[in-house]
């Protein structure tokens, strides 16, 4: 779709839309699909419109001597053993997309390499996720627009220039940009949010905002700076094993971020002064005059 709206599914994300809050659950299952199922469930009793999950083929986006590695971790010694012992099979997959489907809620995938979108596409995604890591790898972003669905951008460790690169590769239609600063957690003093009104400006698709930071403020205000669609990384408990855990929010957090999203939505209002009948009561009381 052109213009400031896109279609993700069933639902429109952009200029006059409610923001499409997805939940980033990443690796933080830790290998474990009851894990992600949990986090699926509280994704969609909280009201999230998606939950994102991450596929890499392993032997493509890792040497060999990364993957031998030494590195302690639950599955094993190596790097390898982490990184093995995270992916999901095709039947864990199948589940999840099954899940999903109970729940009504969207799921895809950021794909690290062209196989994985090759996989991912069997389940039918609404879309797909360009994580920051591959913003500058021209051959990925062409590889995605083989299948036609939607794009999201994000464009986290990114210059300016890199951010503009990736976007004349991938062209401006069923795309969405998201802001993001890819340090996990980011600190606030890093987060640098005006940049969603420089995209804004610069470009008329919807643009939003992935968030990595401690806490539920400031990826709140990217809701009212006019964020269609913002990403956070989830977990059912911030102490749990993981590189990404300590950038998530815990069950009530997501909660809390779309109620605290679906009253701004609310009380937003169209701009227009008026006199609210519920107000007449309290003006005959109080005002002199007039």
């Amino acid at each position: 779709m052109k213009g400031n709206t896109v279609k993700i599914g069933n639902k429109l994300v952009g200029k006059g839309q409610p923001c499409y809050v997805v939940a980033e659950i990443g690796i933080n299952h830790n290998g474990s699909l009851e894990t992600a199922k949990e986090l699926i469930k509280v994704s969609a009793d909280a009201g999230c419109f998606a939950v994102k999950f991450q596929k890499r083929t392993l032997d493509v986006v890792y040497t060999s001597e990364e993957l031998a590695r030494p590195r302690e971790n639950p599955f094993g010694h190596t790097n390898g053993d982490l990184k093995r012992g995270l992916e999901f099979s095709t039947e864990d997959y199948h589940e999840i997309d099954q899940y999903c489907k109970e729940l009504d809620i969207h799921w895809f995938a950021s794909c690290w390499d062209e196989a994985s979108v090759d996989f991912i596409e069997q389940f039918d995604p609404p879309c797909y996720k360009i994580a920051s890591a591959s913003l500058t790898d021209d051959v990925l972003l062409r590889y995605h627009r083989k299948y036609g669905r939607p794009i999201i951008l994000s464009t986290g460790m990114s210059t300016m220039a890199q951010i503009e690169h990736a976007i004349d590769v991938l062209g401006k239609d069923d795309l969405i940009v998201l802001h993001s600063t890819s340090t996990y957690p980011a600190q606030v003093e890093e987060l640098n949010l005006k940049m969603i009104h420089v995209l804004m400006k610069k470009y008329d698709f919807p643009v939003g905002y992935s968030g990595h930071e401690p806490g539920l403020a400031t990826t709140f205000a990217t809701a009212v700076m006019g964020a269609s669609m913002i990403e956070k990384h989830i977990t059912l408990d911030r102490a749990m094993w993981g590189s990404d855990q300590a950038a998530s929010v815990e069950p009530t957090g997501i909660v809390r971020l779309v109620d605290y999203i679906s009253q701004w939505e609310e009380a937003v209002g169209d701009g227009v002064k008026k006199v609210y009948d519920s107000e007449i009561p309290i003006q005959k009381k109080l005002r002199r005059k007039g």
